[in-house]
């Protein structure tokens, strides 16, 4: 009893911190963004085409080529791009089901493949 209750509260309080590239599309629940505030690029933007370009961004990333944080000032969809997507420390039942599972499956400086969301397409860096 006491190891379960020890392994349900640890588990339950552990935080993670991450950054993300956001892609939304025009499947997105809101297709707007900082830097397309009225939607006219997004709404036009299909989820294949978000997904090709984050799989670029991500090959970029994985052989060197490019800043995952240098990427996501540029093209993130999410205000975290202001902070290269830092989205700071979290836990359990604070981010979209899809987003917190990719992220606690990562290891600490492992990059995701494409996560699908609400929100749009993203490839994450957990950082702690």
């Amino acid at each position: 009893i006491i190891f379960f209750f020890f392994q349900f509260t640890s588990s339950s309080k552990m935080q993670v911190r991450a950054s993300h590239l956001l892609i939304k599309h025009q499947g997105s629940r809101r297709p707007a963004s900082w830097k397309d505030p009225e939607g006219k690029e997004i709404t036009k933007r299909t989820l294949a085409d978000a997904t090709a370009q984050l799989e670029a961004f991500r090959q970029d990333i994985a052989a060197g080529k490019a800043d995952f944080a240098t990427l996501a000032r540029q093209h993130s969809d999410c205000s975290s791009a202001s902070a290269g997507g830092d989205l700071g420390m979290f836990g359990r039942g604070q981010m979209q089901k899809p987003f917190e599972d990719a992220t606690f499956a990562l290891k600490v400086g492992e990059m995701s493949g494409i996560v699908s969301t609400d929100s749009g397409v993203h490839i994450i860096l957990r950082t702690a």
